[in-house]
């Protein structure tokens, strides 16, 4: 039976990459977005898919984890990559957009669609007897939390994530900084390089460690996921865990010494018109006044403006293992579909390439079609195997990364160095995500003509 509409509840990353998927195979979407009537922690804005902690979705390499991604989603026609492409800023080897012109682009593409229909307001609960799309991220209103917990049986649904801190560029002492990306790769130079000596990194950490943060509520357990720690909290872990990791000089020359710095702090334009940078890495939950202190120690910085200081906010999401089937829909509750940094995916990227995975599943499912979902050796396929397939007891949110590819599903890896192996994973994922996505088109195809 075909339900007449999808209901998608948040319009983040992955729920517009979700309704514009949907609306372009013809089917009608009802996206709710509670913003502005209810704002979250992070957001300032009413537009769809705004970017709250950093305007990178990851490397364009494509023999890189994150360039599988893009080359798949692609095919499908992603929104999100085509609003990237025509709001890019220059990042290296990253795409990187100006985040106002994005959201904007997605909104303009969203509104304007004649299969959507925009309904404001929080929703907290799904749709009866109607198809249920959950994407609301890792700020998922309290109200729809409880009602995450209830349906999943678990009061553990949430970790912590932290901001970057932004800085107006006229206030970087460029006497005290580079232009230079890493191992000059990326073309045009578009990394603000901040170069430590020995005793100012150590000054640095110094008034690091000691600085005032904000503490979590006393009913709040603090849960940092890896790849996105504070920098306070990485510092804790030694002090050199910095130098070795945010701050590493590596693939970097100070044109004035001509030697690679002690440690570096390198920022990202945030815009085209490049008055804005991000600290890159440097997410933190210091407390403000502790933030404008410590980070003036930065000696490039030591006159710096902060256009935004960083935060620390709730992410919620569900242990997927445990409560989400093969096609992404929530068990004891087969009309309901969760989507993006809820099921434990973790980035931008990721986020829209889990709704759009949601997407095609609940496509599949409209059109009378068998579950058929990306073979694991293609990177939706190995995000999905990550999301479906980890230990329940050990699971944690994940982003794409070579980790993920099962070298036993690849051919001819033998003898190949680091590298090249790499770069074959890479080559063969994208030509099998290919195959898989030509075949289900044919069964799509034959079961139409069948029908008919």
């Amino acid at each position: 039976m075909m339900s007449p509409r999808v209901h998608i509840v948040g319009g983040g990353l992955a729920g517009s990459e979700a309704a514009y998927f949907l609306a372009e195979k013809g089917i009608s979407v009802v996206l709710h977005e509670m913003r502005p009537a209810k704002s979250t922690p992070a957001h300032e804005t009413d537009q769809f898919a705004e970017l709250v902690c950093s305007n990178s979705l990851k490397s364009q390499v494509p023999h890189s984890a994150p360039g599988i991604l893009k080359a798949e989603m692609r095919q499908f026609g992603s929104l999100i990559l085509k609003c990237a492409a025509e709001t890019a800023v220059p990042g290296g080897d990253a795409l990187t957009v100006d985040r106002d012109l994005f959201a904007q682009s997605i909104t303009r593409a969203l509104k304007s669609h004649p299969n959507i229909t925009i309904v404001p307001g929080e929703v907290a609960e799904p749709f009866q007897d109607e198809i249920t799309l959950f994407a609301t991220g890792p700020l998922t209103s309290d109200r729809l939390g409880t009602w995450f917990a209830k349906a999943t049986q678990t009061q553990d649904l949430y970790f912590y994530d932290a901001i970057a801190p932004i800085v107006d560029a006229s206030s970087i002492d460029m006497n005290s900084a580079f232009l230079a990306n890493r191992y000059d790769k990326g073309g045009e130079e578009a990394y603000i390089n901040c170069p430590f000596s020995e005793s100012e990194y150590q000054t640095f950490i110094d008034a690091l460690m000691v600085a005032e943060k904000v503490p979590p509520k006393p009913f709040e357990k603090e849960k940092f996921f890896q790849g996105c720690q504070p920098i306070e909290a990485i510092a804790n872990t030694g002090r050199d865990s910095l130098r070795f990791g945010p701050m590493k000089p590596v693939g970097l020359i100070d044109p004035r010494t001509g030697q690679r710095p002690y440690a570096v702090v390198q920022l990202r334009p945030e815009n085209l018109g490049k008055t804005a940078y991000n600290l890159v890495g440097f997410q933190t939950k210091l407390k403000y006044g502790e933030q404008s202190k410590v980070f003036r120690l930065i000696p490039a910085l030591k006159n710096a403006e902060f256009l935004r200081l960083g935060s620390i906010h709730r992410n919620t999401y569900v242990c997927s293992p445990k409560v989400l089937r093969s096609d992404l829909s929530l068990k004891g509750h087969p009309k309901v579909y969760l989507a993006g940094q809820i099921t434990g995916v973790e980035g931008y990227l990721e986020s829209a390439a889990c709704g759009l995975l949601s997407a095609i599943f609940i496509t599949q499912r409209l059109q009378g079609l068998p579950h058929q979902a990306p073979p694991v050796n293609t990177g939706m396929g190995a995000i999905l195997k990550q999301i479906i397939g980890s230990d329940p007891d050990h699971f944690e949110p994940t982003n794409i990364h070579f980790g993920l590819f099962d070298p036993n599903f690849f051919q001819n890896l033998n003898g190949l160095k680091k590298d090249e192996i790499r770069q074959s994973i890479a080559i063969q994922a994208v030509q099998n995500f290919t195959n898989w996505r030509i075949q289900t088109e044919f069964e799509r195809k034959k079961a139409n003509a069948h029908s008919s």
